[in-house]
């Protein structure tokens, strides 16, 4: 299976479990692999043929954005759910990050990985 990747998507929305976090936006860091066969664009070098990461960026932001959340696992899980339903991607893997969050780490986060098989 091939790979199409985004790294280190920037979304700042409002995410937390504290009052004072549901205050402030948040920046969040997401990288998102969706699995795929890339044989066909390869060899037509069609966009049509691929999966287009600034329209996967943009819906992942919009969904992200859309309300607040206190779970980063509820974020990751929606965005999943997002690009197995409207990407043709077999399946996925998204990892959260949420930097500042813990004042000693650079980060911290949760990765989860999703399958269609596992929507039926």
């Amino acid at each position: 299976m091939d790979i199409v990747f985004i790294k280190q998507l920037a979304v700042d929305t409002v995410i937390g479990v504290y009052n004072w976090e549901k205050q402030i936006k948040q920046r969040l860091l997401l990288d998102l692999e969706l699995g795929c066969d890339l044989t066909r664009a390869g060899r037509s070098d069609e966009l049509r043929h691929t999966l287009d990461y600034a329209v996967i960026s943009e819906r992942v932001i919009a969904l992200i954005t859309a309300q607040p959340l206190e779970l980063i696992e509820s974020v990751a899980e929606r965005v999943a759910e997002l690009l197995l339903s409207e990407f043709a991607t077999q399946d996925v893997k998204v990892t959260v990050y949420k930097p500042g969050a813990v004042p000693a780490a650079q980060t911290v986060g949760v990765c989860i990985r999703r399958s269609r098989e596992a929507l039926s």
